[in-house]
């Protein structure tokens, strides 16, 4: 029997685009975002996830790639 990952977000604040640290986390070494497998995140937290990396990235608060 496997336990069940907890969603991070679930009962703290929302996903937030300018929290460039907690982004990090669900981020691979190479700046993709991690599958929801993963991450543990639930599926609404999930997609948050997503649309805030990309606009950290659109407004280069996150690089497109590592170099």
């Amino acid at each position: 029997m496997t336990s069940k990952q907890h969603c991070y977000f679930c009962g703290r604040s929302e996903v937030n685009y300018q929290d460039v640290e907690t982004l990090k986390k669900f981020l691979s070494p190479s700046y993709k975002i991690k599958p929801k497998e993963k991450t543990g995140l639930c599926s609404k937290h999930q997609r948050q996830l997503a649309k805030a990396v990309k606009l950290a990235r659109q407004l280069a608060l996150l690089p497109y790639l590592s170099e």
